[in-house]
């Protein structure tokens, strides 16, 4: 079955209001019922959140050496928060998934299908 990255698109700004125990709750609450139903739709293979981007490191060894830069690759005012890896039948039903996460996090979210490899 396909798979595909939902990406998790969101500020990179600290200057966004904190919230409220009450509000992270709530949200973890929505996050726990999408990824509970998601798994049992077995279309979940993997989520994760990340690490804001300045705990990030670019490594290059093209020149035959690794040099490694403390960072993320690119500056960027929106950044990847966290994704989903998640098999569907088709973009359609990638898509509706996609619906789903936006709705729970109050975020947007990219889809892309990883490239079938024969």
């Amino acid at each position: 079955m396909p798979r595909y990255l939902l990406s998790v698109h969101t500020s990179g700004e600290s200057s966004a209001a904190p919230m409220s125990e009450e509000d992270m709750r709530h949200g973890f609450e929505r996050i726990a019922k999408l990824e509970e139903e998601m798994t049992s739709a077995g279309a979940l293979v993997l989520s994760a959140r990340l690490e804001p981007p300045d705990a990030a490191a670019v490594v290059d060894a093209r020149a035959g050496k690794a040099l490694t830069t403390d960072g993320p690759f690119l500056e960027s005012k929106e950044i990847v928060g966290g994704f989903y890896i998640i098999e569907a039948p088709d973009r359609d039903a990638a898509l509706e998934w996609a619906s789903k996460t936006s709705a729970a996090i109050s975020m947007p979210i990219e889809v892309r299908p990883f490239l079938a490899w024969h």
